[in-house]
């Protein structure tokens, strides 16, 4: 079965629904393809709130936006990026309002915004704020929001699709995909002018992660396999504060409003690691200072092996009215009242800084020269434009979603126009069926549950906060022996409709993909720099790593590396320090 439309988006959170409604107001014929149903993209599971600098409660400049971000992402940040984002931003989070976004409000009747950690007025001078938001479920109305908008715009949705392959023709045009439909058991083909990538990042590579079991970075292995570059994979953020065992995320907007993070001692022990805004630090700051207090003897609990969120200092109608969810999830899960008891954090995997490169019009390239990819466009968390350069601030992700996103759907649907449409030969759809028949088939002895234990295990011991080159070379050759026992995996279930253990291997393929270009360009890249720490070589070494890692795929377990300028501008690189 074949469809065509002007432009295709795949995925469908907050960058590929905001894609896809800019694209249909540009005149394009739309149609979006998720392995979930909308409302369920990971989007929804963001909490805090979203940047800009609207100035509501106190004086803000974009200007100031642009600076965080840099900072914030350790100098490796392309300064055209930041600026032009932290600009876009404005105009988008007035143009959800406009949409019937509910935030939060002021007396006054503006939006309201809290504080967020590495966001501050006058180019540091103190923490500033800037988030907007709805109360701790900023990302959850979003989603809901855009998806609305969609319906509105007569956009065609292809929900629980699961996409297989990427069609090229012979100039290396973009210009269709295969995707697996999980209520027929059927593989689709779609031919669009244009394709969008927003399909989200790939936290299921560690075992303890704020993400959601479909993060599995299908499309960033995808582009991997067809010999495109990812661009700075060793880049993962850990977000400070997940619920403690499990890893649900705290939102950043608990610290925002007044939470303090202590040590077994009660102390507070940021003071000594970011004494200018202490717990509102950046996330790659605040996760090694708890690395730290723990390494050190001073985590909480009977093991040591955490540290505690307290709000019991905080007006109790606070905690319900601004942090509902979180309250919530701080009961049922830890079985602890953040009102009268600190809750139980510690860092969780959050956030890939990497992604497929593109332009600022999230143009796909495919080298160090900025080479476009003809058709092919990537916003959100997959792409890397680079505006979170060495680590994401907070909140900055979903402002990055509308900003690229919007970029996205205007670029594509001018480029599709550009496009004529033929029919796709039937046998189009034959790689796709034999990669799913492959894994119906398979008659080996290993378990895809297994493997995936064994894998987000190994990640989470061996390339998590700190790394070092033992560690790292040690889960280079584990990511290879997980591979190869990837190829003799079996699955009981061998029907095909609805089919998610067949989904479930698909994605650790995927997973076991991006972990091989993550831990390879970790290896290879010898300082330390945001979220990326190595033991070895504590230090940022500008002399030689202020560039962008581009990883090729020229083998499995064989990784060539190229290296693309950092863009840099008013902001000289300095020691980052807060």
């Amino acid at each position: 079965m074949a469809h065509i439309h002007d432009v295709l988006i795949v995925g469908a959170g907050g960058a590929g629904l905001t894609a896809a409604l800019f694209a249909a107001k540009n005149g394009a014929n739309v149609g979006v393809i998720s392995k979930l149903y909308p409302t369920r993209s990971h989007t929804g599971a963001a909490q805090g709130g979203i940047s800009a600098a609207l100035g509501n409660v106190e004086e803000d400049r974009w200007e100031w936006h642009m600076y965080d971000t840099v900072k914030g992402g350790d100098y490796l940040t392309d300064q055209d990026a930041a600026e032009v984002f932290a600009k876009e931003t404005i105009e988008g989070v007035i143009e959800l309002e406009h949409m019937g976004l509910p935030f939060d409000r002021l007396p006054s009747g503006k939006i309201a915004q809290r504080r967020f950690g590495g966001h501050t007025r006058n180019f540091g001078e103190a923490p500033v704020r800037r988030a907007a938001y709805a109360a701790d479920r900023t990302g959850h109305v979003i989603l809901h929001t855009l998806h609305q908008q969609a319906i509105k715009h007569g956009i065609t949705f292809y929900n629980e699709f699961y996409v297989l392959d990427l069609l090229f023709d012979e100039d290396g045009r973009a210009f269709g995909v295969l995707a697996y439909e999980l209520a027929t058991g059927e593989v689709h083909a779609f031919k669009a002018g244009a394709i969008v990538i927003a399909s989200g990042g790939y936290g299921r590579v560690f075992k303890i992660t704020a993400t959601a079991h479909t993060v599995t970075g299908d499309m960033q292995a995808l582009i991997y396999n067809k010999g495109l570059p990812l661009e700075d994979p060793e880049f993962f953020q850990f977000h400070p504060t997940g619920l403690f065992p499990l890893g649900i995320l705290i939102t950043e907007g608990a610290r925002g409003e007044g939470g303090i993070l202590r040590n077994a001692n009660g102390e507070r022990f940021m003071e000594r690691y970011a004494p200018t805004i202490k717990d509102l630090a950046p996330r790659d700051v605040v996760a090694r200072s708890m690395f730290i207090e723990i390494m050190e003897g001073r985590g909480c609990g009977p093991n040591k092996d955490h540290i505690c969120l307290d709000l019991t200092h905080l007006e109790p109608e606070v905690i319900e009215k601004r942090l509902p969810d979180i309250a919530e999830f701080a009961r049922t899960y830890a079985g602890v009242d953040p009102v009268k008891e600190p809750i139980p954090v510690l860092y969780t995997a959050h956030y890939s800084m990497g992604g497929i490169p593109t332009t600022l019009w999230t143009e796909v390239v495919r080298d160090e020269k900025n080479t476009v990819v003809p058709g092919l466009y990537a916003a959100g968390e997959s792409a890397c434009v680079s505006m979170h350069g060495a680590n994401r601030l907070g909140t900055n992700s979903l402002a990055e979603l509308i900003v690229f996103g919007r970029r996205a759907g205007i670029a594509s649907a001018k480029f599709a126009q550009t496009y004529k449409p033929h029919p796709l030969p039937p046998e189009v759809v034959e790689p796709g069926r034999e990669r799913v028949e492959k894994i119906l088939n398979g008659s080996g002895d290993e378990s895809v549950a297994r493997i995936r234990k064994a894998l987000q295990e190994s990640m989470m011991e061996n390339a998590s906060v700190y790394r070092n080159e033992e560690r790292l070379s040690k889960q280079v050759k584990i990511i290879r022996e997980l591979q190869e026992r990837y190829e003799h995996i079996s699955i009981q279930d061998k029907g095909r409709i609805y089919n998610t253990e067949l989904v479930e291997a698909l994605e650790l393929g995927s997973l076991l993909t991006v972990a091989e270009a993550l831990v390879h360009a970790a290896l290879n890249r010898t300082e330390s720099r945001g979220a990326h720490a190595r033991e070895d070589y504590p230090e940022r070494d500008d002399d030689n790593w202020l560039k962008h890692t581009l990883a090729y795929r020229e083998a499995p377990g064989k990784v060539r590396f190229a290296y693309k300028p950092v863009v840099l501008g008013r902001f000289e690189p300095k020691p980052r320090t807060y």
